[in-house]
């Protein structure tokens, strides 16, 4: 298993190493596009070619693109390239301007050809090298073996996740719990008649905790993922001592009290040094600068969808009667209500007998609803919403009134969803939790989006979003 991991790094190196030359090539065809003057063969700039190679391969190992075990996303490749061929573009001038000034001539120009031109190719390059390894996983060539700890409900969801999402590249072997839950199993799982091992969602249940190392050892695991979110910190210390002899890959799916601990800062009062638990990243200037991509994201697509809004109100016109805009009351910042417009996709009685969650193949949809919902068209107008400050592009998905009070009884920090402005997507949407998911699970991804906020999570987020619209069928 270790083997084709160290094919994926090693092959990963070469297309690197391939698109930095090509792209210094495309630098030296617009250099002799560009300018005036002649200029020398290819072969003249052989060695500072070679210079920018190496030091590209040299930065990208130094910042660890060689240590992922699972292609990446290519949003977050082409960021992290931006920043490491910039860094190795900047190492080179440095070298040839101090070192090698005197014995190797350069045009600072072709460097910034190479540079735009790096992007692109090494960006293309890494995207056709995650799509090959991702089809090479989906078959199980260097795929991961994963076993997870804890057959319960959160157990279930993370084998859910992954068997979801292919393309991690992760092959579950099957599942370990607590011995005092080994006579109590889960919804979910069942004997088998003859006496063999219990089975979980189709997958057995190896052992309990105490036998970790010996099913580690035996099946040959790759990485242990610890779902027991209840688990005490002593038991989750024995776990993790017990996976750290067998020399794996740990990961732990945290409760909420871990997600709050792990935003820490130090400050003081009065020289006496106090912990600051959940400093939240969205205040001060951010808020301004959130704020004014909110208002630009707004008005531009309000104008260019403007078509397309009013092609919409007059298919909902025809398809049935009632008013062609739907307007509801939801929860937004510090837990104040405002009206949420929506494309109304459902009869005009819908709501009579009080609000109710959509579900899927809801029969109080219209035909037009079902078909906007599914495209996301129904959201368009929330764009309004954010024009006039209710809500912003990015954030908590926003509930209803009645559903705010009733969940802020059972979940812990729920309201602190509501510590920011509410959003027409979210972290938790584009993971898949829309629609009838789990209130809970739903609350642990906006809190760490608000607790991780970034203009460029933010932008990452609505590109995702953009991609989604048309391609999820969880779009209910």
């Amino acid at each position: 298993m270790k083997r084709p991991r160290w094919l994926f790094a090693l092959t990963l190196a070469l297309t690197d190493a391939v698109m930095s030359l090509l792209a210094f090539y495309v630098a030296y065809r617009l250099r002799t596009l560009s300018s005036q003057t002649p200029v020398g063969p290819f072969g003249d700039y052989a060695i500072l070619a070679g210079i920018q190679v190496i030091n590209t391969l040299v930065v990208f190992f130094i910042y660890k693109f060689y240590h992922r075990r699972h292609a990446a996303m290519l949003i977050d490749e082409v960021y992290r390239i931006f920043g490491v061929i910039s860094i190795a573009t900047l190492l080179t001038i440095a070298l040839i301007g101090f070192a090698l000034r005197d014995t190797l001539e350069y045009q600072r120009s072709m460097l910034l050809f190479a540079w735009a031109a790096a992007l692109v190719t090494i960006s293309l390059g890494r995207f056709v090298h995650s799509r090959l390894q991702r089809r090479l996983q989906r078959h199980g060539i260097g795929a991961e073996r994963v076993l997870i700890v804890g057959a319960g409900e959160v157990g279930r969801m993370i084998l859910q996740k992954i068997q979801h999402t292919p393309g991690l590249g992760y092959q579950v072997v099957g599942f370990a719990e607590a011995p005092t839950s080994a006579s109590q199993r889960n919804q979910g799982s069942a004997a088998r008649p003859d006496g063999g091992a219990v089975k979980v969602m189709g997958l057995p249940v190896l052992g309990d905790i105490d036998a970790l190392p010996a099913i580690i050892e035996s099946q040959r695991i790759d990485e242990v993922i610890i779902g027991l979110p209840e688990a005490t910190h002593q038991e989750l210390v024995g776990i993790v001592s017990q996976c750290e002899r067998e020399r794996v890959s740990i990961r732990v799916f945290p409760d909420v009290f871990q997600i709050m601990a792990a935003e820490v800062t130090i400050s003081d009062l009065g020289g006496l040094p106090l912990l600051t638990i959940r400093d939240v990243a969205l205040r001060g200037w951010k808020l301004t600068l959130k704020r004014m991509v909110d208002v630009l994201g707004s008005s531009v697509l309000l104008l260019f969808s403007s078509p397309l809004l009013m092609f919409t109100v007059l298919l909902i016109k025809l398809d049935s009667p009632g008013p062609a805009f739907f307007v509801q009351e939801r929860m937004g910042l510090d837990a104040k209500p405002f009206p949420m417009i929506k494309f109304r996709s459902m009869r005009a009685d819908a709501e009579t007998n009080g609000p109710g969650w959509t579900t899927r193949d809801d029969p109080r949809r219209t035909r037009i609803g079902a078909f906007i919902r599914r495209t996301s068209v129904d959201e368009l107008p929330q764009f309004i919403n954010v024009l006039m400050g209710d809500m912003s592009l990015v954030g908590p998905r926003p509930e209803q009134p009645a559903y705010v009070e009733q969940f802020r009884q059972s979940i812990p920090r729920y309201m602190d969803r509501h510590r920011e402005k509410a959003g027409i997507t979210g972290w938790a949407q584009i993971n898949g939790l829309r629609g009838d998911t789990s209130i809970a699970e739903r609350t642990k991804y906006d809190l760490w989006y608000i607790e991780n906020w970034s203009l460029w999570l933010d932008f990452k987020i609505m590109l995702r979003t953009g991609l989604k619209a048309f391609f999820d069928r969880a779009a209910y």
